[in-house]
């Protein structure tokens, strides 16, 4: 992410090789809703985009007509987390769209929302949070393992996952 842009950069000829990344010259502006973008997610299918950014406290959810084709990319409506964390860093969905988890950088802690319509994040409620804050001091980022039973955070106080 590079000054509210998101760049695509597609990879030549042998998939997950970096070696072979180009450069495509692609990039779709966040500019309209938010200066400070701070994470992306894709859906599985690349037909949707979430951005989460920590001026206004928000998840972004964008529309992809194209799959994984960012430029295709159409803002659609956004849900506010402010209430938990008032610098949200991270963002990540299960599978099924059915959960939301970010990482609030303030607070030091995942927290983790249920969805009533799958990938909409207006139907977004607060279900509870975990503290990483033993292990990372400013967390930047949240994975977790397909089958849900690990969680992995990233972040600038240890350099480590």
């Amino acid at each position: 992410m590079l000054a509210g842009k998101l760049l695509a950069t597609g990879i030549d000829t042998v998939a997950w090789n970096l070696g072979n990344a180009v450069y495509q010259g692609d990039s779709f502006s966040v500019g309209a809703q938010t200066s400070s973008p701070q994470g992306v997610f894709f859906k599985p299918d690349g037909l949707k985009m979430y951005i989460v950014e920590s001026l206004n406290d928000r998840v972004y959810e964008y529309d992809l007509s194209v799959a994984w084709d960012v430029t295709t990319a159409s803002y659609l409506q956004s849900f506010y987390v402010g209430s938990q964390d008032t610098l949200p860093s991270g963002v990540f969905f299960r599978a099924d769209g059915l959960k939301m988890y970010v990482i609030g950088y303030l607070n030091r802690r995942v927290y983790e929302y249920n969805l009533s319509v799958a990938w909409n994040v207006t139907t977004a409620s607060f279900l509870q949070n975990f503290s990483v804050g033993n292990q990372e001091a400013h967390p930047t980022g949240v994975f977790f393992k397909p089958d849900g039973l690990k969680m992995y955070i990233i972040g600038l106080a240890t350099d480590a996952v």
